[in-house]
């Protein structure tokens, strides 16, 4: 269908200014088009820029629903608009029979990179399977489900983008990675860059190939952190994982003298991969995302 592609933006605290000077992209405004189109006021193109047609539609609609007209898409607008108001991207796990704002950004941020897919709020076959053709690309796990991990990587280190799946974090994740970061002379800001990559911040995720918790640590680095580096056992727990995973990173970063680039390719492709083949395509997407992560102080 024409006119159905949507461009993912930078998501505000509260809401969304549009006005007509405000020309930015902006992704989380696709989702706002999608929307405004399902209700028959917006026709021009899901370009995720808050232009004069969007600014004229919104305020249209807050009218229609007897809201305060001020062309700002804040929380009464959004709630207003339904099904396809929200979630806003990045506030749960996207996956097949998915509805609403979230995955009209998903798919219009997939149809930059290329994908044919219908940006149209609603997630079905042909998004999944331009979203496994994203992850396959990016070297993700290839599972047509939208988390934590690839949901970072397609907002590409923007904080107003990256997943905050199941609200706040979990007490205590923030403080553990900055206690074992200071513990091991690590850069706490690389720890938690490398930990929301990784799991969003979410302790209970585990991996179809077995990684678990914050760091996504595998049994088998696990194994090697305690029987080579540690000598001793360390507890499968919140602590112990995020414990693992920074032992881990120190070595890597001796291992690659001191060069993060490195040390986080290691990390992602395997230490003895990157020193005998070099930086994969796909691992250097992640070491950016990552760093920028980092950068935007996550």
């Amino acid at each position: 269908m024409a006119g159905r592609l949507v461009i993912l933006c930078a998501a505000g605290l509260a809401a969304f200014a549009l006005a007509p000077a405000a020309q930015a992209l902006n992704p989380q405004i696709a989702g706002l088009q999608v929307a405004l189109r399902a209700y028959g006021l917006y026709g021009g193109a899901i370009d995720g820029i808050a232009g004069p047609k969007t600014v004229t539609a919104t305020k249209a609609f807050q009218r229609r629903a007897s809201l305060p007209v001020d062309g700002r898409a804040g929380p009464r607008t959004r709630r207003a608009l339904g099904p396809l108001g929200s979630p806003l991207f990045g506030r749960r796990t996207l996956r097949a029979g998915r509805f609403g704002w979230d995955v009209s950004v998903l798919q219009f941020l997939l149809a930059r990179r290329g994908a044919l897919v219908p940006v149209d709020g609603y997630f079905d076959g042909a998004t999944a399977r331009a979203l496994r053709r994203y992850q396959r690309v990016r070297r993700l796990q290839v599972d047509g489900i939208a988390g934590p991990r690839t949901m970072t990587a397609l907002a590409r280190g923007r904080p107003a983008l990256a997943p905050s799946i199941g609200g706040p974090h979990p007490v205590g994740v923030r403080a553990l990675l900055a206690h074992w970061a200071r513990v091991y002379s690590l850069d706490p800001g690389l720890v938690r860059a490398l930990a929301w990559m990784e799991s969003g911040y979410q302790p209970g995720l585990v991996s179809r190939s077995g990684a678990r918790g914050v760091m996504q640590i595998l049994p088998v680095t696990k194994d090697y952190v305690e029987t080579v580096l540690l000598g001793r056992r360390v507890p499968w727990t919140v602590s112990g994982g995020i414990h693992i995973g920074v032992v881990y990173l120190r070595q890597l970063l001796h291992e690659f003298r001191g060069n993060e680039t490195l040390a986080l390719a290691g990390w992602y492709q395997g230490p003895s991969s990157v020193h005998r083949n070099g930086v994969a395509p796909g691992t250097r997407a992640f070491v950016a995302d990552v760093l920028a992560l980092r950068r935007r102080g996550v």
